[in-house]
């Protein structure tokens, strides 16, 4: 369904914006202009961005979590007094320098699968996080054609204001003719005077709204306040194509809003990724298979290794007796003094020396760890069922949105049809009252009274377009989770 066209949306832009520069002249933003700038600075899609990066970083270190742990660590010290000597283990006074190196690995070998399961859950956060963000893209692309759509209204009831204070002033200048020449009473002209002021106060409103809906738009852009926003008037802003009421029953609607809606999709992920998380959880009451390994070395400077260079003294020593025939005999060896030069083993020696390795099995049986293990998997679980009621309840509103945005956009366009015959009444009451009016025949309150319906009928008919067009392309949107004028 096409809505008829009206004239005077680009003559409004280029009056709202005459205070800067010709609109020609200007940077118009288009509609998608507006949704690819936004899609780029919006904050709301920004913040999930990172947290979709976030849910990324999760998935990615519980996967590396699958590869065997390697470590290792250097350690030295200093010690001054009686210690222990590092290479001998036995008691020593002097000062002590040691250095130790280690290198430890481990792996998992069987944990009741809880590695692949958080894997998947972390899997299924991160990709109802890719909807979450397609949301938030789809829910700001619609957020800036809403607003487009509202600027565009907003500047064409100040047309209609200004098109209403012209026709005033039109009068006013002429009564004052009038009452100049006597024709009709001066009270005629001060009751134009007082509507051309109510006149022109609708017409300050209007252009304040205008201020404020562009405010908004920026505010979605995330742009500079201090930086102008004129929207590019299509040449087909009244005509645009729009389904027909047939072409989005509620019911079809919803069918389609269900397979393609990203806040439905990421609900059913999330309750994917809390069934495993939950599965994780349960892993973890269950006996956990693991190995290790370590390699060692040390070094210390008061280990010495002795050289002898000369003999410094020899002594006979009486190592015991022994009886020949009846006689005893002491009987003695010779016992040799060195001089020993004592020079530290070098450090690749002592590491060589002191290298070793070991390799172990670890089996490690949860008993009682103060209930922990078991109330985490039932809160796991209550967590599934937390998932499965908010997908179920944004079902629910996403169903009522769709009937309420159905419902609305009946009433909108019976509002419409009903404004336009409004207008077409009004403009032909206030035709015949012109006439009137210039023939001396009707009084400056009546005749105010008929310019004022005709402009109420203006505005309403221009307003129930707008929301008409609002509201249909709300239920396309909610169709195909896509926007366009």
């Amino acid at each position: 369904m096409k809505l008829s066209k009206y004239p005077g949306c680009i003559l409004a832009i280029c009056l709202f914006f005459a205070n800067t520069v010709a609109t020609k002249a200007q940077d118009t933003w288009s509609l998608q202009r507006s949704v690819d700038y936004a899609l780029a600075n919006n904050i709301d899609i920004r913040q999930q961005v990172v947290q979709k990066r976030l849910a990324e970083l999760t998935l990615h270190q519980s996967k590396m979590a699958q590869i065997p742990t390697l470590n290792g660590s250097l350690n030295g010290s200093y010690a001054n007094g009686r210690n222990i000597d590092p290479n001998t283990n036995t008691f020593i006074t002097s000062a002590v320098t040691s250095y130790s190196g280690v290198l430890s690995a481990g792996a998992n070998l069987f944990n009741f699968f809880y590695q692949q399961n958080t894997i998947a859950a972390n899997k299924y956060q991160y990709q109802a996080q890719d909807k979450l963000l397609e949301k938030a893209r789809n829910d700001v692309a619609f957020n800036i054609a809403t607003s487009f759509l509202q600027i565009l209204l907003n500047t064409e009831q100040v047309h209609i204001s200004e098109v209403q204070v012209k026709l005033t002033v039109d009068q006013l200048e002429n009564t004052k003719k009038l009452v100049i020449a006597g024709s009709v009473p001066e009270s005629n002209q001060a009751d134009l005077e007082s509507q051309l002021a109510s006149d022109s106060v609708t017409l300050v409103n209007a252009q304040n709204q205008v201020i404020q809906s562009t405010l908004q738009m920026k505010a979605l852009l995330n742009l500079s306040f201090d930086q102008p926003y004129v929207p590019q008037i299509p040449d087909n802003i009244t005509e645009i194509p729009l389904p027909r009421l047939d072409e989005v029953d509620p019911e079809m609607v919803y069918s389609a809003a269900t397979s393609n809606n990203p806040q439905i999709k990421a609900d059913q992920l999330l309750v994917k990724s809390y069934e495993r998380s939950y599965a994780a959880y349960r892993a973890q009451m269950y006996p956990t298979l693991s190995a290790s390994g370590q390699a060692y070395s040390s070094y210390a400077n008061s280990a010495k290794d002795g050289e002898i260079v000369s003999i410094k003294s020899v002594e006979d020593v009486n190592v015991g007796t022994v009886a020949v025939n009846g006689t005893t005999y002491d009987v003695t060896t010779k016992s040799y003094t060195y001089n020993t030069k004592y020079t530290t083993i070098p450090l690749g020696t002592q590491v060589s020396n002191n290298f070793k390795q070991t390799i172990g099995l670890s089996l490690n049986i949860p008993i009682l760890n103060g209930w922990t293990y078991r109330t985490n998997a039932q809160k796991a679980r209550l967590n599934i069922e937390t998932q499965k009621l908010t997908m179920e309840k944004d079902n629910q509103k996403l169903r009522q949105d769709i009937y309420t945005a159905h419902a609305n956009a009946v009433t909108s366009l019976q509002k419409f049809y009903a404004a336009s015959r409004g207008v077409d009444a009004s403009q032909k009451a206030f035709d015949f009252a012109t006439k009137r009016f210039d023939l001396g025949l009707m009084n400056t309150i009546d005749y105010i009274t008929t310019q004022s319906k005709l402009f109420n009928a203006q505005i309403n008919k221009v307003s129930a377009q707008y929301d008409y067009i609002f509201k249909m392309k709300l239920l396309e949107f909610y169709r195909d989770q896509k926007i366009a004028l």
